[in-house]
């Protein structure tokens, strides 16, 4: 069981010791997935996207489009990272980024708990660029199956299942294979391209980018409670999509399997292509990205069977390129039978100099499923619950692309007082972590 993650971990472990001879791309962020020129630049000094000022140098259409999550497009000026790249001959450039956290969390109340654990994930991905457009093989693995199927506890969440049971108040672990994918662009005139992505996991054009994704969530440790809003697809066992890209604009269409990932978390399950979604971005800047999208999710969750979902997203993604992001967002799940249910979030994350970040999210969120037990009077029942988070990072350059943060966040609710008597009057979550990473 134990064999394909730990290739994985030593495929990580083999890559560091060549980040003193690898050349540091900041320009090409492996985790945004920037479009790279077809002749590579070989700056003296690092690129550290964190302080550049990308709307002195890009303006409108001259500024390179992005790449987020699966074919999410976050603003250009969505740097911030940087990571190991190693030129692979024939014009192929292989990257690699990660991260791994340690972190402590302390939820208090009734439904509280408090746990030590590591989230983990690696981006090991190709490129090539050709005369006429793009080749990406994409990859992205986590060791976090090595935690207990029910997560960490994180007030408020709710989402997939742990030992046949709902996972309530906690936030599960990611599987072994996040994305295994490839994505091939096409020139069709000039900075115009169409482009087909999918594999047997990958993330359909739904929402926008995945939280650990957005740099406005780079130093949170923790998964909004509107995770199941917004970007649960984010691992989807079998993914197509296909897209048409200019540098101020993206539409695609996807499909893809509704269901979320069961509770074995090593393997691949096996496609359905059951459901659809559309998005269309709008990048009228470097510094700023905004996308709508609607999608048909089949039967998305095991303990609603025969339960549908109509999700609809709006978002704006903003970066100013020296160091200040922030993302507002949106979302309605319309279940089909049952109820609409909304949520909206905002978060920010600010690196005030080279050392110090100040980091925040509040989100909102109409939750039927805090009771599962159907013998529950509260069984089936929305509420509205508010989640305010504030935390503060220190980063530590080690050598080359590695690097360390280290720092905490606190969290406070707003609840209704029918829900007293199961969280307390006044929870509170406390975290601690230290974030280990190849690249920012």
């Amino acid at each position: 069981m134990l064999k394909t993650p730990l290739l994985a971990g030593a495929a990580a472990l083999a890559l560091l010791p060549l980040s003193a001879a690898a050349q540091d791309h900041s320009g090409h962020d492996p985790h945004a997935g920037h479009v790279m020129p077809a002749s590579k630049p070989e700056p003296a000094e690092p690129v550290d996207h964190g302080t550049m000022d990308h709307e002195a140098m890009d303006h409108g259409p001259a500024a390179s489009p992005a790449e987020g999550s699966g074919t999410a497009r976050p603003p250009a000026n969505e740097g911030g990272h940087t990571g190991l790249h190693i030129d692979a001959g024939d014009d192929w450039m292989v990257m690699a980024h990660g991260f791994a956290w340690g972190v402590y969390t302390d939820q208090s109340g009734p439904r509280g708990d408090d746990k030590a654990y590591v989230q983990s994930m690696l981006m090991l991905s190709g490129e090539k660029q050709t005369d006429w457009g793009r080749i990406q093989l994409k990859s992205m693995l986590s060791l976090e199956p090595l935690m207990s199927n029910r997560g960490y506890p994180n007030l408020f969440a709710t989402g997939e299942t742990a030992g046949g049971e709902p996972l309530v108040d906690r936030q599960h672990p990611h599987d072994l294979f996040m994305e295994l994918a490839a994505r091939i662009d096409v020139n069709v005139g000039d900075n115009a391209r169409l482009f087909v992505y999918g594999g047997p996991v990958g993330e359909p054009a739904i929402g926008p980018s995945a939280f650990m994704h957005r740099s406005s969530a780079r130093y949170n440790p923790e998964a909004p409670i509107t995770h199941h809003w917004f970007d649960s697809t984010h691992i989807t066992y079998g993914v197509a999509t296909l897209g048409y890209a200019t540098r101020a604009i993206q539409v695609e269409g996807s499909i893809f399997t509704g269901r979320e990932p069961n509770e074995e978390r090593w393997g691949i399950e096996t496609p359905r292509f059951d459901s659809w979604s559309l998005r269309g971005t709008w990048n009228p800047s470097p510094s700023l990205a905004m996308q709508v999208s609607h999608g048909f999710l089949k039967e998305p969750e095991a303990f609603h069977p025969g339960e549908n979902e109509h999700r609809t997203t709006a978002s704006v993604h903003w970066n100013n390129g020296r160091g200040l992001s922030a993302t507002g967002a949106f979302s309605a799940k319309n279940r089909d039978p049952g109820a609409t249910l909304t949520a909206w979030l905002a978060e920010v994350n600010w690196n005030i100099d080279d050392h110090h970040t100040l980091f925040g999210r509040i989100e909102n969120v109409k939750n039927d499923e805090l009771f599962p037990d159907h013998d529950d009077p509260l069984h089936d029942v929305p509420f509205r619950v508010s989640k305010f988070q504030a935390g503060y990072a220190y980063r530590l350059p080690i050598s080359g692309p590695l690097n360390l943060a280290v720092g905490g966040s606190i969290a406070a609710f707003d609840k209704p007082r029918a829900l007293d008597a199961a969280y307390g009057r006044n929870p509170i979550g406390a975290t601690l972590f230290a974030r280990l990473s190849i690249g920012h």
